[in-house]
């Protein structure tokens, strides 16, 4: 059904090739990979002829060695004149097969010194020789370049340090005209009272928290400027609020997430030559702990038999796993999380794990849960890259709702290849870095990764068998009501909802690659349809960091919301990929009792959707392109043409969408696009300047068990409940509007009313839209789900 794996398309603005992402040189019947080319090596530039004179030297010998060459008779005789010494030039053959050996084993064992000796007619004192020459010959050319660069580097910082100096100097007070720091005020103390006012500012908003029921979030306030004109345009059809200007007095502070999110700095996480002999160590007990968690079943892992899942018996895996790496304990307010579970993806293992050891395609591949990563440095880099590569690792993880806080870590990354039962495994472990690097910053709420990873088994056709183990320990914080089962059952970030994804991403990069489509529809080539795919790809990415709360992105609660589920932020965008401009974001959740899979059908279906007038705006649509991205028929991207009035030859509104559906939960999300957009990207230009502003909708399933434990102090709707469980979803509708074109407007109330009420009446509408597709469907009679109704969320 699918053709060769290879890429998953670059989010964000950046497009990366599918040969570059997913490239290996494993070839089998389902995928096709680039063969590695090397680069070729890079000869440094010697200056005064050092160069040739060490190559001279070098192929000359050492002075010991042409001391062998001397006779008995020659040493001991004092009467005839020293004689000069005689130097040996090695041929151009004998230096080429050196340097051929030298490239791969620059410190050889007697052995291969002997085999080398005898191959090329030298004596193995000459040829140890030799390599020690051409050692030390590289080494003094490491050294000569660094200093360069570091001499280089330090002229440079000289200069921008004078430079800032004089800046500093010319420097004055607006309002008195003095000096900008009077005094002799050093900026440390200005730190210092910064950080004791930001103590201060926290106290009294805890204070005033504690008074008025709700948390205060500390904000600073908005300066004092007059707003331009707020022109709300939905970006779903063109649609205009009404509602006056607000004056300044009614300016209300939103959190402004910055224009690039930068990773957080932490300058001296690196690893030095004891600690990595450390770090290899606890990656050999890491990897055993993941291996016996992947493979071993009771008392190790109980089945729960209600739900099939599979529960970590803490007490035995303390007594099996007793390692330093479980020494440091922690407070009874950090809670565990564990789970497990295995599935059949379309991927070989070789894929695979490149995938895993590449930050960017580790990101790619899990768009809806890693939202940033990267490698901050690699210990060791293995054989070929992959076998015994060892690397430290950051990441941020996300549930896509700002109700939910991201997890960090840091942490280290260990591939290996193992033999289990005659049979060949790739095994990925991390394990957590806290345990012997005291210069982290910690997240917040602190999050600790403990031995989790997967173990890789290929199987025939391409395909690989994949267990997964996710085990951390998480800070105790509460956790919206609505998100509390969620999260607190591990469906948030264990291992059922990371093989899900897996998954399904796996077959859209079947589909990607696919050589053997023969109905393209309006799309005029397969590569045509591959920009497609990478267009939607980054619309889906860009999505799910913006309705989260990666990269800092700090969310304001609406006080009218009675159910507290509603929040909005904004953001300033000035760079390519997204509407340039104040762009307003607003996120509401709620609960549903419909099945996930039911919710999913009724959202991404454009003529059932056409039916709600607050997306539709009354208006048809119609599909002129379709691409499949896997077995189920809700995992495709659409081309929609928009049926408006305003529709012409030369004016074609249209629609971007992709939906996907797994274990986990459903996406919807779509965007207008203009046709030169459209033909651009089929055309093979770069698709990261087209201009996306993402909506959509997240539909998670969740499903409380009912028994007495749980229920106590609980008060849940009889309806909902059918043989002990209460099922249902959390729709989560994401909305952006392009606010002004000018980065630097304020948000007035009326703007923000105008979103929520917008907001709100497009969760009213998808629920009547159920309600009336399917009247069998158990309903309280009581708005149940509405996104105002304190009683339509779960509680923990």
């Amino acid at each position: 059904m699918y053709g060769d794996c290879q890429v998953i398309s670059s989010m964000g603005g950046n497009v990366v090739s599918p040969e570059t992402l997913f490239s290996s040189p494993i070839q089998n019947p389902n995928f096709n990979f680039l063969p590695f080319q090397p680069l070729p090596p890079m000869i440094p530039k010697e200056e005064n002829g050092q160069l040739l004179r060490g190559k001279e030297e070098m192929d000359s010998g050492s002075g010991s060695e042409q001391a062998e060459e001397k006779s008995g008779n020659e040493q001991e005789s004092t009467e005839q004149p020293p004689k000069k010494k005689r130097y040996h030039r090695h041929t151009v053959r004998q230096i080429q097969e050196m340097e051929a050996v030298f490239k791969e084993f620059p410190h050889p064992d007697d052995k291969q010194r002997m085999t080398l000796s005898q191959e090329l007619g030298l004596k193995p004192r000459q040829v140890k020789f030799w390599f020690q020459n051409r050692r030390t010959q590289m080494k003094a050319q490491q050294d000569r370049s660094e200093n360069v660069i570091l001499r280089a580097e330090n002229d440079s910082l000289k200069n921008e340090f004078y430079r800032l100096q004089a800046e500093l100097s010319k420097l004055f007070c607006p309002n008195c005209g003095g000096p900008a720091v009077p005094g002799g005020i050093s900026f440390e103390e200005i730190r210092i009272e910064n950080a004791r006012l930001r103590e201060e500012l926290e106290r009294v908003c805890a204070i005033a928290s504690g008074n008025i029921g709700r948390p205060i979030q500390t904000m600073g306030a908005a300066p004092a400027m007059m707003p331009p004109s707020l022109d709300l345009d939905m970006n779903i059809y063109p649609r205009h609020f009404t509602e006056p200007m607000a004056s300044c007095a009614e300016m209300m502070p939103v959190p402004m997430l910055p224009e690039i999110v930068s990773f957080p700095e932490n300058n001296n996480l690196v690893l030095m030559d004891e600690e990595k002999t450390v770090a290899m160590e606890l990656a050999m007990s890491s990897m055993d702990e993941l291996v016996k968690m992947c493979r071993v079943n009771e008392p190790l892992w109980i089945r729960n038999n209600e739900n099939g899942k599979e529960v970590l018996n803490l007490e035995e895996h303390a007594r099996m796993f007793h390692w330093s790496l479980n020494l440091k304990q922690r407070p009874n307010e950090f809670r565990t999380e564990a789970s497990r579970d295995s599935a059949v993806v379309i991927m070989n293992s070789v894929t695979l794990v490149d995938a895993f050891l590449d930050a960017n395609k580790w990101t790619e591949l899990f768009p809806s849960i890693v939202a940033r990563a990267k490698t901050v440095q690699v210990i060791s880099p293995g054989v070929s890259g992959t076998n015994g590569s060892l690397q430290l690792m950051y990441a941020e993880l996300q549930v896509l709702s700002p109700l939910v806080p991201t997890r960090e870590a840091y942490f280290l990354r260990y591939c290996q290849q193992q033999n289990l039962d005659d049979e060949n495994y790739w095994a990925i472990v991390d394990f957590p870095l806290d345990g012997f690097h005291n210069n982290l910053q910690s997240s917040f709420p602190l999050y600790r990764r403990k031995p989790s990873g997967c173990l890789i088994q290929d199987m025939p056709n391409g395909y690989s068998m994949v267990t997964w183990v996710e085990h951390a320990e998480i800070e105790e914080k509460p956790v919206h009501q609505i998100f509390s089962h969620f999260v607190y059952n591990g469906m948030a970030f264990g291992a059922h909802r990371w093989l899900a994804v897996l998954e399904r991403q796996c077959e859209r990069i079947a589909s990607l690659m696919a050589r053997n489509i023969t109905d393209l529809g309006v799309i005029p080539s397969p590569e045509a349809r591959k920009n497609l795919m990478r267009l939607a790809q980054r619309m889906i990415r860009t999505f799910c960091v913006n309705i989260s709360t990666s990269g800092g992105q700090l969310w304001t609660a609406l006080p009218d919301s009675s159910d507290d589920t509603v929040r909005i932020t904004t953001r300033k965008v000035t760079e390519p990929g997204q509407p340039n401009g104040l762009i307003l974001c607003a996120v509401s959740t709620t609960w549903l009792p419909y099945p996930h899979y039911q919710v999913f059908d009724l959202l991404r279906d454009e003529r059932r959707r056409a039916q709600l007038e607050v997306l539709s705006n009354g208006n048809a649509l119609h599909e002129v392109a379709h691409i499949a991205n896997g077995a189920h028929p809700g995992n495709c991207i659409s081309l929609l043409r928009i049926n408006v009035a305003s529709n012409s030859s030369q004016h074609v509104e249209l629609m971007l969408q992709e939906s996907c559906t797994d274990r986990s939960g459903s996406l919807v999300v779509y965007s207008t696009v203009d046709v030169d957009s459209i033909q651009l990207a089929m055309s093979g230009e770069d698709p990261s300047c087209i201009p996306l502003l993402p909506l959509g909708f997240f539909i998670t399933p969740v499903e409380l068990i009912r028994d007495a434990s749980t229920d106590e102090g609980k008060s849940v709707p009889l309806s909902e409940v059918a043989n002990g469980h209460i099922s249902g979803s959390l729709l989560t509708v994401g909305l952006q509007v392009l606010a002004s074109t000018v980065p630097s407007a304020k948000i007035n109330l009326s703007s923000i009313a105008a979103i929520n009420n917008h907001l709100c009446t497009t969760v009213h509408q998808i629920i009547a839209a159920l309600g009336s597709s399917t009247p069998s469907c158990p309903d309280n009679g009581n708005g149940l789900g509405s996104c105002t109704d304190p009683a339509a969320a779960p509680e923990k």
